[in-house]
């Protein structure tokens, strides 16, 4: 038996991949180098994730909420996350399959920035990106994985998809590859006209749920819950820090605007209370 194995794998299909499984992962095991915050910082809601962590998280949170828009596709649909490809690490967000077609969902989560595409080129804040190179190479390697499975060219349309984004311009020429907002995903795949019978998206759901279309390795972890609940606690974390500085924020503001009654001062009192009691 393998080493594999032996530490509780088994054989499952991608259907049991949670979304964001690589980027948590990634994201958990950057934060695991992090100091630890001193009671002070934790006090004054100082944020526990770590500059280095802080991509990661964003990514996740973005492949998170792409995730809960395509849970809305109805029944014909087939969505796969985190799908694992070739001999390492790399995966792909998304791969969905329904009856307009196989897509392939690169998912970029750029809160607050605004972001202009044109032909081949999609800019974040001013700044070039490889997004529709990065796309199109993902799609022609799943069409090309998915068609050795099926035994027959599986045809496969990159999609990037944007999350947070403070505001989308598209040039003259058409995108090379498709960009579209979360918000606008639903609709963007379902308008399309159909191109598969319920039969061959049965088959095709079928192939794509198998793990060796696309790893070298057959065998899935059987550790992504508890990768979950981890990123969750942390997301926890993030939220309640964040939460502390509002409360330290509103109440400071109050108290420089207030000095005349009383009143404010109170309201400080109240908020150094409340988050001071948190830590006993």
């Amino acid at each position: 038996m393998s080493e594999t194995v032996a530490r509780g794998s088994v054989a499952m299909t991608l259907k049991a991949r949670r979304p964001a499984y690589s980027v948590m992962q990634e994201c958990l095991r950057v934060q695991a180098e992090a100091p630890a915050l001193t009671r002070r910082q934790r006090l004054f809601g100082h944020t526990p994730l770590s500059a280095d962590a802080q991509s990661w998280y964003q990514g996740a949170l973005g492949e998170i909420e792409v995730a809960r828009v395509l849970a809305e596709l109805g029944p014909e649909w087939t969505v796969l996350h985190s799908v694992p490809v070739g001999s390492g690490e790399s995966d792909i967000d998304h791969v969905v399959i329904g009856p307009t077609g196989v897509f392939t969902v690169n998912t970029k989560h750029h809160a607050g920035k605004k972001v202009w595409v044109g032909g081949g080129l999609v800019t974040v804040g001013g700044h070039r990106t490889d997004h529709s190179r990065n796309s199109l190479h993902e799609a022609a390697r799943a069409s090309r994985l998915m068609s050795r499975a099926a035994d027959f060219e599986v045809v496969v349309t990159p999609v990037i998809v944007l999350v947070g984004e403070a505001s989308l311009s598209v040039g003259k020429k058409a995108p090379t590859v498709p960009v579209v907002v979360v918000a606008r995903l639903r609709k963007w795949l379902m308008n399309g006209p159909r191109v598969h019978s319920p039969e061959a998206l049965a088959y095709l759901a079928m192939v794509a749920e198998e793990r060796g279309t696309w790893h070298t390795e057959a065998l899935v972890l059987t550790d992504t819950l508890r990768h979950e609940h981890r990123f969750e606690r942390l997301r926890r974390d993030i939220d309640d820090a964040a939460r502390r500085r509002r409360r330290w924020r509103v109440g400071t503001a109050l108290g420089v605007l207030g000095t005349s009654g009383g009143v404010a001062i109170a309201v400080v009192a109240t908020v150094t209370s409340t988050v001071v009691s948190t830590f006993g």
